[in-house]
């Protein structure tokens, strides 16, 4: 029989780590694991998914920022009745709560996975107080797990999150059909997705489309600086959050990201996936997956010019060269990021300890 796992993560919504719980849960339940999967606050994604997948979802019912005991009693209760011989956690506040309610509750073995080098807001103090939390309860942890090298950190293992290498790949007949949808011609296609706020640093790529003067950029995605982001008076459109981020891969001829702290990010896993050229920022563990010149193009964060200027390089490359560039982006996903290939390395590491 295989262990039971528990997964706690902070959140399931539309983003990259909460999209990494999703795919880890339904990918060893595929596999025959006995998975469920815990949200401190309400699901608004992945539930249905899950579902059919086979995977129980539960909810602690808290409120972003707000500490709730109930939650943490509704916490323990569902780990005493789950008895999990693993219980997995995922981002800072399911990560804290998972080894603090160790001291209370029997959990054979914990492991917590740091999915951004940063967790805090933008200007706040709290990045101090994370990581002196984060050192305090760190021996409760039977092993703590980074996304990618670029995560501060000792004694960290490294597992990489995976991409749905079949879902996200090219398909010229989807192309086409989205195109159309989209109302896009022969300009050239740019695509942006993620959440609207100061991570991902949209007003660098907002000021650097400006110069690029040629091409349709599209944001997939919202958040809190949905419209100071707006108001910013750019021709790029805002396509809200969407739900087909593969359709639109395909469907574009690059892809663009301008972050100024990252982990190791889904979007741009799922656009090397769909061998589209990349630029990108050059934050967290963009490095891991970006090759400079080999599999995309790296530019330092937070600078307009410099992605500008990569941004034309790229439409300005014969487009065999933007194929081959692709192509060569998605044999590296494939190698090292397809989700059959991080569902082992995580099987391996969870029979370690069982």
């Amino acid at each position: 029989m295989t262990p039971r796992v528990a997964m706690l993560t902070t959140n399931l919504a539309r983003g990259g780590a909460e999209t990494q719980v999703a795919l880890l849960a339904g990918g060893l339940r595929r596999r025959g694991w006995d998975v469920s999967v815990i949200s401190l606050v309400r699901p608004t994604a992945f539930e249905s998914e899950l579902g059919v997948a086979g995977v129980p979802v539960f909810s602690l019912d808290m409120q972003p920022g707000i500490p709730n005991p109930l939650g943490y009693l509704r916490l323990l209760r569902i780990l005493r009745n789950l008895r999990p011989q693993i219980v997995h956690s995922h981002m800072f506040h399911a990560n804290l709560l998972a080894r603090t309610a160790r001291l209370l509750c029997p959990v054979p073995t914990l492991i917590s996975t740091l999915h951004s080098v940063a967790e805090s807001a933008r200007g706040s103090k709290t990045m101090l107080w994370r990581d002196l939390l984060y050192r305090i309860t760190d021996p409760l942890a039977d092993q703590t797990v980074a996304v990618t090298k670029a995560v501060p950190g000792r004694n960290l293992r490294v597992i990489p999150n995976g991409v749905d290498t079949g879902l996200f790949r090219p398909d010229s007949i989807r192309r086409a059909r989205v195109r159309e949808a989209l109302g896009l011609d022969r300009e050239f296609a740019w695509l942006a997705v993620g959440r609207l706020m100061w991570k991902k640093g949209y007003e660098t790529m907002l000021r650097a489309f400006t110069t690029v003067a040629s091409g349709v950029l599209l944001i997939a995605g919202a958040g809190p600086q949905e419209a100071e982001l707006r108001r910013l008076g750019t021709t790029a459109r805002f396509l809200g959050e969407r739900e087909d981020v593969a359709d639109l891969l395909a469907a574009c001829d690059g892809f663009v990201q301008s972050s100024v702290v990252e982990g190791l990010p889904t979007a741009l896993l799922e656009a090397a996936s769909s061998a589209l050229p990349c630029v990108a920022a050059d934050a967290g563990g963009v490095s891991d997956i970006i090759l400079h010149e080999r599999t995309g193009y790296l530019v330092p964060p937070g600078n307009a010019g410099a992605l500008a200027a990569a941004m034309k390089g790229v439409m300005c490359l014969p487009e065999s060269e933007r194929q081959r560039i692709g192509m060569a982006a998605r044999e590296r996903v494939l190698a090292c990021f397809d989700l059959a290939v991080v569902l082992a390395q995580w099987e391996e590491l969870y029979s370690s300890w069982t």
